[in-house]
């Protein structure tokens, strides 16, 4: 078993700030936004960030998808630097508290810098449980394939493991996010993939077409797999039926199965594996209504908790359980956060 060393997990995905507050029902109404979805802030949406930090009690999270699993993991881990994340930031206060808290959660954070724009935002409005997403990308945006070309960088591309891409990237350099994914092919590592959001299948199809060949792990919910589905023309609606057709998609490595794993709220989770017919389900012990916060990074967490263990080699019932865990701690706060010694035990 390799053991644990730095840079073994390499993150690509875009940086955000959030502005998180507890709000009431007509916010989501006023900006024509729904509970538990994430969308790309249009110019209608350009007032909200603003309107958080004013008129409700706004707190400032370190976001960003790839890098809120990069962080979970590294909690868990207890090991500062095994896990590098890429993005793009801007050159101002946002993006020096975003390196703050992500470098203080022992992130290797290796940031381009934007002279054009700011560091990205993302509104989470919490209305009871329920969270929903606004992401306005800014500076998140800029980012080249030309960063992963500087020595430094190449190396750090060239020592990983895992490769961990979302598909928020894609709207961002998909060009990046692909050419990782051949690399880790072509050299027998290991490439992983989330679906994001609705938005992503539904807007970027061709591009999931053209990477899922090189995607060894595929995370998803219960809403992007049925999205996936439409927009593939699958005729199901049925998450067992979808993943296998997804677990039998071409391949490009294929001495290495591919695993779908789709996540379902409370209800269990869902793992499909390449070559086997097996649809395996994880419940998922329910938290009582006033343990939860707000469902905010839920997803993200989970990422985190089963990179965390897949870095150790431990099975991927391990690597499951752990993520649920890590789900389950998070809700239970405010945002994508934590603190003390994870109690996690396989």
């Amino acid at each position: 078993m390799e053991s644990l060393r730095d840079g073994m997990l390499v993150g690509l995905g875009n940086p955000l700030l959030d502005i998180s507050a507890v709000v009431e029902k007509d916010l989501l109404v006023k900006y024509d936004m729904q509970p538990n979805n994430a969308i790309l802030a249009e110019q209608k949406h350009m007032p909200i960030y603003q309107e958080l930090i004013e008129k409700y009690q706004a707190e400032y999270i370190a976001g960003g998808s790839v890098q809120n699993s990069l962080r979970v993991a590294q909690w868990i881990l207890r090991r500062p630097r095994t896990a590098v994340f890429f993005g793009c930031v801007g050159q101002d206060e946002y993006a020096r508290i975003l390196e703050e808290r992500a470098t203080s959660n022992g992130v290797n954070v290796q940031y381009q810098r934007s002279s054009t724009n700011p560091t990205g935002t993302c509104a989470v409005l919490v209305t009871g449980t329920q969270r929903s997403l606004c992401a306005n990308l800014a500076a998140a945006n800029d980012f080249t394939p030309e960063h992963l070309q500087g020595a430094a960088n190449k190396a750090y591309l060239a020592g990983a493991q895992y490769f961990y891409v979302s598909g928020f990237f894609f709207t961002v350099s998909f060009e990046s996010a692909l050419g990782v994914a051949k690399q880790a092919a072509a050299s027998g590592r290991m490439f992983m993939m989330n679906l994001s959001a609705p938005f992503v299948p539904q807007f970027y199809k061709s591009n999931l077409e053209e990477i899922f060949p090189f995607v060894d792990v595929l995370f998803g919910n219960e809403t992007e797999a049925v999205a996936l589905a439409k927009e593939f023309n699958y005729g199901t609606e049925d998450l067992r039926a979808i993943g296998k057709r997804i677990a039998t998609l071409p391949k490009e490595n294929a001495k290495r199965k591919r695993i779908v794993i789709i996540t379902q709220g409370s209800d269990p989770v869902l793992l499909i594996e390449s070559g086997t017919d097996n649809v395996r389900e994880f419940p998922v012990q329910k938290l009582a209504p006033e343990q939860m916060v707000d469902t905010n990074g839920a997803g993200d967490a989970f990422v985190g908790g089963f990179l965390a263990q897949l870095l150790q080699e431990r099975s991927v019932d391990v690597c499951i359980n752990c993520g649920i865990w890590a789900a389950r701690e998070i809700i239970q706060r405010s945002g994508c956060t934590f603190e003390g010694e994870p109690s996690f035990s396989a």
